[in-house]
């Protein structure tokens, strides 16, 4: 799919799903902009990317930096909020407060604030995409991962919300859950879910593939191709949907 000229800009871009979209969205011939908390990975990322390093929570840094894309590319047409933290990995009364308000800040207000001040923009040329990176722990229940879970559906919710209140603008809104992603990110949740549970890694991979129709985990290239889709033409009607790209789980809880 072809997306030349199209202006993107995605958070969490310097690394894992996020730089697989800007990757996948400059190969289509879309111009990219990325955010990420992360200056070394930033600084790593090809040099004519427009990039900022921010916190997604910081609502001034965010406003600063969507009115610098807009300027600088004359418009926004895509906003890929994929920013996310895994969060704590303990049962609910073992979760301190600040670090449950930490994980449901970057994950959900995260979202919120880039697509509050995206929206202007797309407003203004009556169309626009908005994509959001949810998760399988969006549509599950997900033990030992509550802040997380509980962000996740808030974003399903919140898409859901934008796509209503969008439409009548030209504007399409949709969540991308990806399930167990090959990665640095994954393999940290294992380990902790390995001490939590005093298993190894390898019987927590196990469980999370067997827990797959395809029995695999999936790979960032495949998150980003969905949104390089959804952000297309052939998605022109597609908006307010929750769409898994997880090998079909049934059930993401490790079985150990």
């Amino acid at each position: 799919m072809k997306l030349d000229g199209r202006r993107v800009l995605i958070t969490a871009g310097a690394y894992g799903i996020g730089k697989a979209m800007a990757e996948g969205f400059e190969a289509a011939g879309a111009r990219v902009a990325i955010a990420d908390a992360d200056e070394a990975a930033l600084a790593a990322c090809p040099g004519h990317w427009l990039k900022s390093c921010l916190d997604v929570a910081n609502e001034d840094a965010v406003a600063d930096f969507v009115a610098e894309v807009d300027a600088a590319f004359g418009g926004l047409d895509v906003l890929c909020a994929n920013a996310g933290i895994a969060g704590p990995t303990a049962t609910v009364e073992n979760i301190a407060l600040e670090d449950w308000r930490r994980c449901v800040s970057v994950n959900l207000e995260g979202a919120f604030l880039f697509a509050k001040h995206a929206i202007p923009a797309m407003k203004r040329q009556k169309a626009g995409a908005i994509i959001l990176t949810s998760s399988t722990a969006g549509i599950y229940g997900y033990p030992n991962r509550a802040p997380y879970a509980s962000a996740k559906w808030a974003i399903n919710g919140f898409m859901k919300t934008l796509a209503m209140e969008l439409g009548p603008f030209g504007i399409r809104a949709n969540s991308i859950c990806p399930g167990s992603v090959h990665g640095p990110r994954m393999e940290r949740v294992m380990e902790k879910e390995a001490a939590l549970k005093k298993t190894t890694r390898d019987a927590i991979y196990e469980g999370y593939a067997s827990g797959t129709s395809m029995k695999s985990f999936v790979h960032a290239e495949d998150i980003a191709k969905m949104a390089i889709f959804l952000a297309s033409d052939a998605a022109r009607f597609v908006s307010g949907q929750i769409i898994a790209v997880d090998g079909h789980t049934e059930n993401p809880d490790p079985k150990v």
